[in-house]
């Protein structure tokens, strides 16, 4: 009879399996376990980031008030006068800043002193000031006005295209708006949207030719350019007219180079309709749009391009009937199309709009006033401005820069930039203007700062 050696160790049918299954329960508590590890340092380094983020965007969203004294009425009255016409209403903050001799002017255009100045480059200088000078990195102010900004992802650098309005002031006869000749459509370079070089005048006004759409006593407003990524060409938009604004159209030109030069193509009536203030806007899928203010500026139009972004296609939709809208400056943030439009008051500042739509051809809901901080008066004159541009941030999601334009009517080559930061989010607190119900969009938000500037790492930040 065998003697078993190992009597306490008993082989049993299927233990072999039975340890192939601890085995594998081990192996799967120690993955568990490694996924569980990684999620928790990835979940950390995503609160981290989400934090950093808060940080950044929470300084943006400061509402800063502003204050000013109203200067004196000048001057007296006579008793007879008095009687005659009545009581005299008080200037407006509005009239004080149209009038040259205002005691209030310094406040809105502060003198070259306290000019933003990139050659003082340091950590505490690299702000932006609203309404005061921009020297360009040779110290000259700089002149893009009207303008739009192109980011070229190529060459990571922001290219600012404008009106160079670097001439006298005037007006063409008695009843005419405030005017300059055309020099053209100046160039600035930039790697952070704080340093600008001169790139010089890429599309030149023409001095000779008087059939010339480009002839200094013609008018060249707006310009906006896009990259066409199918024919690796910059195409130029622009608001084109003769000095008595009834030619009413835009204009086309095309380089190879973001620098330029330029080559003037053609104007035309959009769609057969007049067309004044203008932009156009590249979405994601790389199909572009023109937005044009039209029938005396009663309405916007909207409509393609062509894919070569040199002419239009037949499709054109109405928007803001009635509603009296310029300037437009259209971004997309999460699917949602938004605008920023001006009133129609010529030099004068007015109350901004911001509009939304799920579709960019329409229909277009009004949302109210974007305007928050400053004053009553600073909110219903757009800071003493009119939109012209929004430039996305790529590093923060729901934050632009909202760009435009505190016009100078007396010196036109001394009007300034009003930057400020733009922010898309949280409940609409305004109910829609043309109807009583809500909007299921956030809310679009322009804060007003004395100084303010672009968080450290804006360009690298992900949430």
């Amino acid at each position: 009879m065998a003697v078993n050696s190992h009597p306490l160790v008993r082989v049993f049918p299927g233990s072999r399996c039975s340890l192939l299954l601890v085995m594998w329960g081990l192996l799967g508590c120690i993955i568990m376990f490694y996924f569980y590890s990684t999620i928790q340092h990835q979940s950390k380094g995503e609160r981290q980031i989400g934090l950093n983020y808060l940080a950044m965007t929470r300084e943006l969203e400061e509402v800063e008030e502003e204050y000013f004294h109203f200067p004196s009425p000048r001057g007296k009255r006579s008793p007879r006068a008095f009687k005659r016409r009545g009581p005299r209403k008080p200037p407006s903050v509005i009239d004080e800043f149209l009038d040259e001799s205002s005691d209030l002017r310094p406040f809105f255009f502060p003198d070259h002193k306290t000019a933003i100045d990139p050659r003082k480059d340091d950590d505490v200088n690299r702000y932006l000031y609203p309404g005061r000078l921009w020297l360009d990195t040779e110290g000259n102010p700089i002149q893009a006005h009207g303008g739009g900004i192109l980011f070229d992802e190529r060459k990571e650098t922001f290219y600012w295209y404008g009106e160079n309005k670097d001439g006298p002031t005037y007006h063409a006869h008695s009843k005419g708006a405030a005017r300059v000749d055309i020099i053209g459509v100046s160039c600035y370079s930039s790697k952070d949207l704080w340093t600008w070089r001169n790139e010089g005048v890429v599309l030149p006004g023409e001095e000779t030719n008087l059939t010339h759409d480009l002839h200094r006593t013609n008018v060249l407003e707006r310009p906006k350019v896009i990259y066409n990524d199918k024919t690796d060409r910059y195409v130029m938009w622009m608001h084109i007219d003769d000095v008595n604004y009834t030619k009413a159209s835009v204009g086309v030109a095309v380089s190879d180079s973001p620098t330029g030069p330029f080559e003037y193509l053609y104007s035309k009536r959009p769609h057969g309709f007049e067309s004044r203030d203008m932009t156009i806007f590249k979405d994601n899928d790389g199909k572009a749009y023109l937005i044009y203010s039209s029938e005396d500026n009663s309405e916007l139009h909207i409509g393609p391009l062509t894919d070569d972004y040199l002419d239009l296609t037949n499709e054109m939709r109405r928007i803001l009937v009635g509603q009296h809208r310029e300037a437009p400056a259209l971004f997309k943030y999460q699917g949602t199309y938004y605008m920023i439009t001006s009133g129609c008051t010529g030099w004068a500042p007015n109350r901004a709009l911001a509009h939304a739509a799920e579709s960019i051809m329409g229909p277009w809901e009004t949302m109210g006033n974007p305007c928050v901080g400053g004053n009553k008066i600073f909110r219903m004159t757009t800071f003493f401005s009119q939109s012209t541009f929004v430039v996305p941030l790529p590093g923060l999601p729901g934050s632009f820069i909202f760009m435009a334009d505190r016009w100078n009517p007396s010196e036109l080559r001394d009007s300034r930039y009003v930057w400020l930061p733009l922010r898309v989010g949280g409940v609409a607190d305004e109910p829609l203007e043309y109807n009583f119900g809500f909007p299921l969009w956030s809310r679009v938000s322009i804060y007003w700062h004395r100084k303010w500037r672009l968080p450290d790492g804006w360009r690298n930040v992900q949430t």
